[in-house]
């Protein structure tokens, strides 16, 4: 398994378009996920997961990218003849592509297997906590996004933008992605990694002068 993990790191490392939040460490990071979820669920086929964590970003859209729904599907396309080149069986690739095809939140896709579901719970991870909130910020500076609105930075007398605000995203999206992990694993480090945003948005709140109201706790 690692020589295929080195395998897919250099083959994925040639092709895909990296940016602070979708690298290889991403990558990296999307696969440890894998294998944390993975030791809570029936025997998912880890050959399948480490083929498709390290390839489902092969194509990546910035999030304003009006084909940005169409990623996941281009990302499963490429992938099939690295995967074939790498070794993998037929079936094994179609389980890979529907993994890569599946795990991303704009292509409105559901998985319908357990490696499609640990993918998509792992990479969704990697959105939140003490990596999540480092993410959300750097991909705010690639859009050239406020960090946060100092007139109302948590939207109390305002509705939530994140196209204006980084900090916005937090509650329209991350802040709900606990309940709508697929594994019971995911959930529970989801919910986890969630309060630790809150604990860091409660000393934002104190350095920049004002609270954090109680739709954020």
């Amino acid at each position: 398994m690692e020589a295929l993990r080195a395998a897919l790191r250099k083959a994925v490392s040639e092709q895909m378009e990296t940016d602070a939040a979708h690298d290889l460490a991403h990558l990296d990071r999307v696969w440890s996920n894998c294998q944390d979820i993975a030791e809570g669920e029936h025997a998912p086929d880890l050959r399948i997961l480490l083929g498709a964590a390290y390839l489902h970003d092969l194509v990546n859209l910035p999030k304003d990218d009006p084909h940005r729904n169409q990623a996941s599907r281009r990302a499963a396309e490429q992938a099939g003849p690295i995967l074939t080149n790498l070794g993998f069986a037929d079936p094994e690739v179609a389980g890979a592509q529907h993994a890569i095809a599946t795990h991303s939140f704009s292509a409105g896709l559901e998985p319908e297997t357990l490696e499609a579901r640990i993918l998509r719970d792992a990479d969704r991870l990697d959105a939140i906590g003490a990596i999540g909130i480092g993410r959300t910020f750097a991909v705010a500076g690639s859009l050239k996004l406020a960090l946060y609105d100092p007139q109302d930075p948590f939207a109390v007398y305002r509705s939530l933008d994140d196209r204006a605000w980084a900090l916005d995203h937090w509650p329209m999206k991350l802040f709900r992605l606990p309940e709508g992990m697929t594994t019971k694993t995911g959930r529970a480090i989801a919910t986890n990694r969630v309060a630790e945003m809150r604990v860091f948005a409660e000393n934002l709140a104190s350095e920049i002068g004002t609270s954090l109201p109680d739709s954020w706790r």
